[in-house]
């Protein structure tokens, strides 16, 4: 449970909290949504503990634990991985509590006054470990670092090592690991590729805290929260349902509100025309004098300022001819290192296409060399007759000219945009009133990306590659952008993470993954049925054997004695080697057997207070109980091992 009670805060004499008292009961699944520097994070930081209020409290149970992801980069320990995560979610300190307290207990003399509590640290930090799953942590740290898109032994690798995006996305694993009571989650998506929020959303549906989160993403807010706050004004104003209702009921709302205003308007108007018409006669003053009270005693409604629409269109580009883009065979490789390879397409004019994939797929790489920014290993493409093709990427941030203003880099374009467009457009990406006369050199990187955007909008083309243009964009600049790229007639190659965004606005998706190119006609939602299906039926596929080759001819019915002879001999190898494997995984099995009654029955012997009594007994359990754990750790390796033979084998053996 989070309590806010009246609380106040202002930066500058400006208000964020003007006296918010807020209820959050146990396991509800909160999105806090608002415009930029509406407070926010602040409030995120607030209930973290980490902002000192002007007035007011908040109040968490002291038992809950809270697990808080920043939206700003975070600087990790030069560690391991897997070291990092153990040592951010106490696992390290529980490791080393319970290797401690046996030390203790199996070096310690029952005789000795304290060894009951020797005895006692142990059983209570077992049982923490137990209930922590402890035995369990590496396996499900390496669960959930597969999950949100790191490759395998990279839990090995130092921390240092990786970029910030994903050095967030450490971040996340430590929280997710900690299983927090609540999470307070500021932008989770923002590093993460499609796949990996899909992945999220799944592990957030068996979470059974307390969820709040700030996202831009709708999509994410429709599937993970049940409520919306909105913060605005200093005000909270709570909605039930998701972000889909509550865009519904703010405009409901907005139309009944509008509605008692007309209905207010008009009987003024009427109580006016009343005392107008009778004020002079003296018979009706009373009456006269009760309807100007009546008027005093209105508490007028304020007229509705309607958030000014902006709309902007493309300027009409000259028309390119059908086929637009054409991609035959094309690779790329760093070194040794291949990131995809026989890529063909082909772009018609007028196609809005997704271009998706994993982080590290090869998304970037491909719109780079589309833009011909960089060129391929291997294959060509070929644009078609009048096609002007403009590229965005993060990097066009570099793009601006330092020693110009916002509006000077703006005007620089040579496009077809009034002043008035271009001031409209410039308002729509966040560059309001006096904000448009900044010099370029003091914008934030975010600042200069929605800059750079700005000026490719302006730009004359008729084919966009667009590459993560959403990123520094809320949910309202999205939507006007999102409506000019419907309304755009050229075509579009776009690499996005925001599913939303994409959902409304692409009829095909080309997903780069394990080096090749997949094609999927329809919107995004379409590409994540067809492509969940076809991984469920991969999974229920029979795999064919490894013995067997796809691309062979069958086997002629006419084979020589050679070859028969040949036949009868691998058979008989392949039978030799599955009685040796199957005597081996018998003898491995009735070792663990063994092994597993031997810890079984010490465990239960160290619970029996008569052997606790017997300090050199303890000692001589926890020895033996020490080796059988080693031995399991060692033998369980050759068991797994020796199965894994036995199914090749035996699989081989199907396709004889």
């Amino acid at each position: 449970m989070i309590r806010l009670q009246n609380i106040q805060l202002a930066y500058n004499d400006k208000p964020i909290f003007s006296g918010i008292t807020w209820l959050v009961n146990d396991r509800s699944r909160i999105g806090l949504v608002g415009d930029n520097g509406a407070g926010k994070t602040t409030l995120f930081r607030a209930i973290q503990g980490d902002v000192a209020l002007d007035d007011g409290a908040i109040e968490t149970s002291r038992s809950q634990r809270i697990g808080y992801l920043p939206q700003d980069l975070v600087e990790l320990e030069p560690l391991p991985v897997m070291d990092y995560l153990k040592k951010q979610t106490g696992h390290e300190e529980m490791e080393t509590a319970i290797r401690t307290s046996h030390e203790r207990v199996a070096s310690g003399d029952h005789r000795q006054d304290g060894f009951a509590a020797l005895l006692h640290k142990f059983d209570s930090v077992s049982e923490a470990f137990l209930l922590r799953d402890g035995y369990g942590f590496e396996a499900r740290a390496r669960r959930i670092l597969k999950g949100l898109g790191f490759a395998e032994g990279d839990d090995a690798r130092n921390c240092r090592e990786f970029s910030g995006g994903w050095k967030m996305r450490i971040f996340l694993a430590v929280i997710l690991l900690s299983e927090p009571d609540i999470m307070l989650l500021d932008e989770p998506t923002n590093h993460l590729d499609t796949e990996s929020m899909e992945w999220l959303e799944g592990f957030l549906r068996g979470y059974a805290g307390t969820l709040l989160a700030i996202s831009h993403d709708h999509m994410f807010l429709d599937k993970m929260v049940g409520q919306i706050a909105e913060l605005a004004r200093g005000r909270l104003t709570v909605f039930k349902g998701d972000y889909s209702h509550y865009l519904k009921e703010k405009e409901r709302q907005a139309a009944a509100l509008e509605k008692k205003r007309e209905l207010q308007k008009a009987e003024i108007k009427r109580i006016q025309a009343y005392i107008d018409r009778f004020r002079a006669k003296a018979s009706k003053a009373s009456e006269v004098q009760s309807r100007i009270k009546q008027l005093e005693k209105f508490e007028l409604l304020p007229d509705h300022q309607k958030a000014k629409q902006v709309h902007f269109r493309f300027p009409e580009g000259r028309r390119s001819g059908r086929e637009v883009l054409a991609v035959r065979e094309l690779a790329k490789a760093y070194g040794g290192r291949e990131v995809f390879s026989g890529v063909n397409f082909t772009v018609q004019r007028g196609e809005k296409i997704a271009l998706l994939g994993v982080n590290g797929a090869g998304k970037t790489t491909l719109a780079r060399i589309l833009a011909g920014v960089e060129p391929p290993s291997r294959g060509s493409l070929e644009w078609g007759y009048q096609v002007q093709a403009a590229f965005f990427s993060q990097e066009s941030q570099q793009n601006v000219d330092y020693g110009l203003t916002v509006w000077q880099e703006a005007r620089e374009v040579d496009g077809k945009a009034s002043d008035l467009e271009v001031r409209n457009l410039l308002g729509a990406f966040l560059f309001s009133g006096d904000d448009i006369h900044k010099a370029v050199a003091v914008l934030s990187g975010g600042e200069k990306s929605r800059l750079a955007l700005v000026k490719i909008l302006l730009g004359d083309s008729n084919c966009l590659i667009l590459d993560e243009p959403t990123n520094h964009l809320d949910l309202k600049t999205k939507e006007i952008f999102q409506n000019a790229l419907l309304h755009y007639s050229g075509t579009i190659i776009l690499v996005s993470h925001d599913r939303h965004f994409l959902d409304d606005l692409v009829g095909r998706v080309l997903e780069l993954r394990d080096g090749r190119l997949n094609e999927y006609i329809g919107n995004y939602s379409h590409f994540i049925a067809k492509r969940e299906a076809e991984l469920a039926a991969d999974e229920n596929a029979i795999l064919p054997s490894p013995c067997s080759d796809p691309t062979a001819a069958p086997p002629r019915k006419g084979r020589t004695r050679e070859e028969r002879r040949f036949e009868a001999d691998e058979r008989n190898r392949q039978s030799r080697a599955r009685r040796e494997l199957t005597g081996k995984i018998e003898a491995l099995e009735e070792e663990i057997a063994a092994l597993e009654a031997v810890k079984a029955r010490n465990q239960g012997l160290l619970c029996d207070p008569e052997v606790l009594r017997d300090s050199p007994r303890v000692q001589e359990l926890m020895k033996e109980l020490g080796d059988v754990e080693r031995r399991l750790k060692g033998i369980l390796p050759l068991w797994e091992d020796a199965m894994k033979r036995l199914e090749e084998v035996e699989m081989q053996d199907k396709c004889q």
